[in-house]
């Protein structure tokens, strides 16, 4: 039997032998019989086109149980930030500890320039630093009155955990929750945007003193919660204005980065943020880390400001 490296080379050959022109080639009979075979266009582009449609619908139901149409990398939003001007770390090689300071202090010295601070008495004497835990947290998210309230968690930050959602998250078992020896770590995230909800937090904790002349997201709080060792990674936000964040329990390492575009004009900054403190920037421009250091378990709340 001929290979078809042989076949091919006999079928050249006899076609140079036919003398029959280029321009007559489609007349042969055997690509008429070629083409009777093959599906007619019209026919690909239908079946093409239902295909489309029904992945499209199917898309198109899925997301009526999402809030967001597109969900997009975090990674993205450095890619569509705007350059940085080095004035804001400029010169900056440490973050102050500062107590007892007036929203006059604040405003001037670290808000209009940009610069990083902990204030050391910033949540001292909030109930939340003794009420806020993962039980707390899981009867909060669990009860009857929340499922009425329609609750909903708006943003989820799994991490580096398998958990898909926060109720995953209060499902676990207790050991695990209490970050017993020989359990898995755990580090997550949620943002709480149900109106409900916020105003019973807001109970146990109060706007920071030092921000009193400025206005707050109250309906939206971040509350971040974990064990030693993990964090969040290097990453800038994409929100909408600064923020601050109290320390209720555990403690937590920040490490604060200037903009690419500023790398060589400042310096790389690091932080302990101590329980009771509160740590406030802006986390749009400044790229910042958090690891939780031995311990207790780490829990934050934070909010924006403006």
């Amino acid at each position: 039997m001929e290979s078809p490296k042989e076949r091919l080379k006999t079928i050249l050959c006899k076609f140079e032998n036919s003398n029959i022109p280029v321009t007559d080639i489609h007349k042969l009979t055997v690509l008429k019989k070629i083409r009777k075979t093959e599906l007619p266009l019209r026919l690909i582009v239908f079946i093409a086109a239902a295909f489309l449609v029904c992945a499209m619908f199917r898309h198109i139901h899925l997301l009526d149980k999402s809030e967001c149409y597109i969900e997009m990398p975090h990674e993205t939003s450095k890619l569509f930030r705007a350059p940085e001007y080095c004035e804001i770390c400029q010169d900056f090689s440490k973050v102050d500890k500062v107590a007892n300071v007036s929203p006059a202090l604040f405003l001037q010295k670290y808000f209009k320039q940009t610069h990083p601070v902990v204030v050391t008495d910033g949540a001292a004497n909030w109930p939340a630093k003794k009420l806020f835990t993962f039980d707390f947290f899981k009867a909060l998210f669990n009860s009857t009155e929340v499922n009425r309230s329609k609750h909903k968690t708006c943003q989820f930050f799994p991490y580096k955990t398998e958990f898909a959602s926060l109720q995953e998250v209060f499902n676990m078992n207790a050991d695990r929750a209490m970050l017993k020896p020989g359990e898995m770590p755990w580090y997550i995230g949620w943002n709480n945007c149900n109106d409900e909800i916020g105003k019973y937090l807001k109970q146990f904790y109060s706007k920071p003193y030092f921000l009193s002349n400025m206005t707050e997201n109250i309906d939206l709080s971040w509350i971040f919660m974990g064990g030693p060792g993990h964090g969040a990674h290097m990453h800038v936000d994409d929100v909408h204005y600064p923020s601050w964040q109290a320390q209720l329990s555990g403690r937590k390492l920040w490490k604060l980065a200037p903009p690419p575009e500023c790398y060589y004009e400042c310096k790389e900054v690091e932080v302990v943020v101590e329980p009771g403190e509160i740590i406030a920037l802006d986390t749009n421009r400044w790229f910042h880390q958090t690891v939780v250091l031995p311990g207790e378990i780490s829990i934050t709340i934070g909010s924006e400001f403006d």
